[in-house]
């Protein structure tokens, strides 16, 4: 193991908004490079009425979409990834309590997305360039660490267990630090895990174990692995995968079944916990992608499976490439049905197991409600951008952030806007609500990125957010 790197606690760098702020830079908060706050649009920007209808928070939520220990989160919150928040509901007229810049990179994979502690009192934010921060819900920095992760940083969301969070990063090392003080626990490094290029995938914990999949670079491909979260120690692998997969492994312990895609366009499963392999789905048209040769001649682009796969009662609904979603037997891995999302989608689904719905969104710019047991679309709303991220599911909304800089709350019944709100870059982490408030992040505002003959220039910072009631 390598030394640990040092946490420190350095002036806030926060930026704490008040309404008036607010309402000054609201007419010019889509310009690149903003300094201070973004804008709010407490309705639908057409002039319609809004859209929303009130519900009441659930008093408790299973352990289904959370987890069976009570000291664990986890990005969309729990082992089966669901993104269900039903004990929760959003501010009806949100505003920005307080934001900071984390991502200054111009990789367009979704960004971290906030996890908080168990008990609320901590979020524990990472950051493109390698920073992890953590903060209480009132923005002040508890402590920062940078580590070695500078090249691309961190897009996988962080795990905390008890009072320790882990991450991986694009440097190919696995992190753990210590919640209360935020030093080093233990770092894997990436030779230990051989020679990994990266870590875009969000762990799962359970009984111990921590499971993530980690990327190669020469030849394409990819491995689950498995840690022992005291340590950090390897302990298990299997590198059947192609692609370099970045979608976060997936959990279910009534089906017996751990499961993750990859960008050969393939859905892996193994039986869960004895982790001898089940099957292998392959998405794309009838004779498989057509795209460009990878992995030396093991498979072909065209069906990248980008999202994480969502599970419930015994099936998982999983975003491609092919511009579908799958819903797949997690016994079997045969194809329940699939729908057309009209264009490519990376997103992470979401599903509301109470009501047997599923929402998902695609570059097409709209999210979906469908019917988990047929895919019969319920209601489809524009949100006028690319929806790559992760889909959120509260008492009564559906959050998604945009490629046009907004983050969207419509109504989870109707698809109605409620509201959304202006930022500098786009939203792709997931919105995570917690006791009123919602954290978030976005990508950097850059320029050139994908011209070969202009400089890559980053013209604003992205940042994290948390929103609240506006009093």
């Amino acid at each position: 193991m390598r030394p640990p790197e040092q946490a420190t606690t350095p002036d806030d760098d926060g930026v704490s908004c008040s309404r008036r702020q607010i309402l000054r830079s609201a007419g010019v908060a889509g310009t690149a490079g903003i300094a201070g706050c973004t804008g709010v649009l407490d309705g639908p920007s057409d002039g319609t009425d809004r859209e929303c209808t009130a519900a009441e928070p659930a008093a408790s939520v299973s352990e289904y979409a959370t987890h069976p220990r009570d000291d664990v989160t986890m990005f969309q919150r729990g082992l089966h990834r669901l993104g269900y928040y039903p004990d929760e509901t959003v501010p009806e007229s949100p505003t920005v309590n307080w934001e900071f810049p984390i991502n200054f990179d111009g990789h367009t994979a979704a960004k971290s997305s906030p996890v908080p502690t168990p008990d609320g009192e901590t979020i524990i934010i990472a950051g493109d360039k390698g920073r992890v921060d953590a903060r209480s819900p009132n923005g002040k920095l508890q402590w920062t660490v940078q580590t070695g992760a500078t090249n691309n940083g961190f897009h996988a969301s962080p795990t905390v267990v008890d009072e320790t969070a882990y991450l991986g990063g694009y440097d190919g090392d696995m992190y753990a630090f210590d919640v209360p003080s935020g030093e080093m626990v233990w770092h894997t490094p990436s030779e230990e895990l051989d020679g990994a290029t990266a870590i875009g995938s969000s762990a799962a914990y359970y009984d111990g174990t921590l499971y993530a999949i980690s990327e190669f670079w020469n030849p394409s491909r990819g491995a689950l692995w498995a840690f022992d979260a005291e340590t950090g120690e390897p302990t298990w692998k299997s590198d059947r995968m192609w692609g370099q997969p970045h979608p976060s492994p997936t959990i279910d312990l009534d089906a017996g079944r751990i499961l993750a895609g990859s960008n050969d366009g393939a859905v892996y499963c193994w039986a869960f916990p004895s982790l001898e392999f089940e099957w292998k789905f392959q998405a794309g048209p009838p004779g498989g992608p057509t795209g460009e040769t990878k992995g030396d001649g093991a498979f072909n682009l065209g069906a990248q499976i980008k999202g994480t796969v969502a599970a419930h009662d015994g099936y998982g609904y999983v975003c491609s490439w092919d511009s579908r979603i799958y819903c797949l037997d997690l016994e079997d891995g045969t194809e329940e049905w699939s729908f057309d999302t009209g264009d490519v989608s990376m997103a992470n689904p979401a599903v509301d197991p109470e009501q047997n719905v599923v929402y998902t969104g695609s570059d097409s710019g709209n999210v979906f409600a469908l019917d988990a047991d047929t895919g019969e679309e319920l209601w489809a709303t524009d949100v006028g951008g690319r929806v790559i991220g992760g889909l959120t599911v509260t008492a009564g909304t559906v959050l998604a952030g945009s490629y046009d800089s907004h983050l969207y709350a419509l109504d989870k019944e109707t698809g109605g806007r409620c509201w959304r709100v202006e930022n500098r870059g786009r939203v792709t982490s997931a919105a995570v609500p917690v006791d009123g408030r919602i954290y978030y992040a976005e990508r950097a505002v850059v320029s050139g990125y994908y011209d070969d003959d202009e400089e890559t220039v980053m013209e604003a910072p992205g940042h994290a957010y948390c929103l609240v009631e506006d009093d």
